[in-house]
């Protein structure tokens, strides 16, 4: 038995939940990727699966398997990288999560980066809470503000730059706020990332501001608040990625600009520093030159 390979598809079953798709990730058939995690199960003399008719569940053995698993393909997937560094190609798939406008931003970016590297694929994420890396099989995840989990890597890579914005048919008839005391008499769209969504964080240059909003509308995606204050629903916070063409068109007015909106770190995490696959490392420096390509994501003041 090739206990690489056994290991490579028991811990493409626990990601994708389905012999089938793990299969199809691996370019090999159901039949052959259940024998190999049953192969697994003989040789480490433990059920590590669940199987039924309808669903399929990890043991308790199975989910204390999972890191160990891990560890022993990303050194093999290193020795083989160190092995062949002179003729390495970047090659398989990187399940990639990010928040709507950067996953936009790195969209218009990606058919030259992929075409540098026929080999390599990348799954797009877009979301906006923090994900269960190991468990959901994520690669890389770009998270916003600080990072609290010490279990995982971080690396900042970046800072957010947002603007609070209205339409211009929204503010006729109205009076157009200067201060953050002067937004509480309007309708406000508010996007929720992790919490409430019901505050907003100004600055003044040296101290920051915070503001309770009574926002009529709540969403937890950024280009659903874009839309929306786009069609003149109220004031709203966005990303530069998604307001600025819209500003400089005319679409939308940069309001309070002696308060801009505070500014949040950027940053990648990733389950494990130690032997990084060469695919997942290229798509990390990737998004690392991406973001310097910006100067208003790429600089702290």
């Amino acid at each position: 038995m090739d206990i690489v390979s056994a290991l490579r598809a028991f811990l493409r079953v626990a990601e994708t939940g389905s012999f089938s798709a793990a299969a199809l990730d691996l370019n090999l058939t159901q039949p052959a990727v259940s024998r190999q995690v049953s192969a697994l199960e003989e040789h480490l003399n433990t059920r590590l699966l669940h199987r039924t008719t309808s669903a399929l569940a990890l043991t308790a053995e199975g989910e204390h398997m999972i890191p160990m698993a891990l560890r022993v393909v990303e050194a093999v997937d290193a020795l083989n990288e160190a092995s062949c560094a002179e003729t390495a190609s970047v090659s398989g798939r990187v399940r990639l999560t990010l928040p709507a406008p950067l996953g936009l931003y790195v969209s218009d970016r990606l058919a030259g980066f992929l075409e540098r590297h026929p080999g390599l694929s990348v799954e797009l994420i877009f979301r906006e809470e923090s994900s269960d890396l190991v468990g959901e099989g994520i690669d890389l995840e770009v998270r916003l503000g600080p990072v609290t989990d010490n279990s995982l890597m971080c690396r900042r890579i970046g800072w957010t730059t947002a603007f609070l914005v209205a339409a211009p048919g929204y503010l006729d008839g109205r009076s157009t706020p200067k201060t953050p005391d002067e937004i509480g008499g309007h309708e406000c769209i508010c996007y929720s990332r992790a919490g409430d969504g019901r505050s907003w964080t100004f600055s003044d240059g040296s101290d920051d501001i915070f503001v309770r909003i009574a926002a009529r509308l709540v969403a937890n995606n950024a280009v659903a608040v874009h839309r929306a204050v786009l069609a003149g629903s109220g004031l709203a916070i966005l990303s530069h990625i998604l307001a600025c063409p819209d500003i400089e068109a005319g679409r939308l007015v940069n309001l309070m600009p002696d308060f801009p909106p505070a500014r949040l770190p950027i940053s990648v995490v990733y389950p494990s520093r130690r032997n990084m696959p060469l695919r997942v490392r290229t798509v990390l420096d990737f998004l690392v030159e991406a973001v310097k390509e910006d100067p208003l994501m790429a600089s702290a003041s």
